[in-house]
């Protein structure tokens, strides 16, 4: 029996095999799966698994997460309909405030809107000093792992009970590592009134971010300044980012009457 499913297996093409492993990521499957719970999925052998996410992987299909894998910004943008066009709103709306905010501090600044848990990136600006971020125009971040996300996540009471039943992956020594400790952070968020990121992400990049409030006071989106650890201050920004920020919130709240 086992050899007629090999060879019943066998016969698929590699794009029905590539298919199989994209229905995989199904509405019951975590954010991210690993290799060996994708391919017994799909009904495939770990290493045939392991070469097709990593044709995905190049098409922007899927995306990988340490040893997990996850559905790419491709097939996302696909499925965004009517979010992605108010996200082109909000991106082309709140854009000017960004550049503003990049005017005032000269480091690197960020547009993200909530999606889930995820946040989504819909612009950002590049500082004079370079330092490596996970984020990406378009690309996806778990929630947690930034301070635009946390910022948000302490005004979405679902979308902060969702992260909190969630998987916590620690990319660093600082991550958050649970739904206790993520409760509190989101405590000191909603008293603080903006949220930093300490080296959770990468453990040299720190910041501060701040959200974008919209109509009926609720959160739309929110900025971040981000710099290198040690040669950048996140509390020194966090004025400048609550007046920015304000000034948005009242502007976008202005047009949305």
């Amino acid at each position: 029996m086992n050899n007629t499913a090999t060879a019943s297996r066998d016969e698929r093409t590699a794009v029905e095999k590539a298919l199989s492993l994209l229905e995989a990521f199904g509405a019951d499957a975590p954010t991210g799966m690993g290799v060996s719970a994708l391919a017994r999925r799909a009904q495939l052998s770990k290493s045939t698994a392991f070469r097709l996410l990593a044709l995905l992987e190049r098409k922007n299909a899927v995306e990988r997460v340490g040893t997990s894998y996850r559905i790419g910004p491709m097939l996302n943008a696909l499925g965004a309909g009517s979010d992605s066009r108010l996200h082109d709103t909000l991106r082309d709306f709140l854009t000017p405030y960004l550049a503003e905010l990049y005017e005032q501090t000269r480091q690197t600044v960020h547009l993200a809107v909530l999606t889930g848990t995820e946040v989504i990136y819909l612009n950002k600006l590049h500082g004079h000093r370079r330092v490596p971020t996970p984020s990406k125009i378009g690309g996806r971040v778990p929630a947690y792992r930034t301070a635009v996300g946390k910022t948000l996540l302490a005004l979405n009471e679902v979308a902060s009970t969702a992260a909190g039943r969630g998987t916590f992956d620690a990319p660093t020594p600082t991550t958050i590592t649970g739904a206790a400790q993520l409760e509190r952070e989101l405590d000191d968020i909603r008293r603080r009134g903006v949220a930093y990121d300490n080296g959770e992400s990468l453990p040299e990049l720190v910041c501060v971010a701040a959200p974008v409030m919209g109509p009926q006071g609720r959160p739309v989106a929110a900025f971040s300044v981000a710099g290198q650890r040690g040669f950048f201050s996140p509390e020194e920004q966090a004025e400048a980012l609550r007046r920015l920020c304000f000034a948005a919130s009242r502007a976008l709240s202005t047009v949305s009457r």
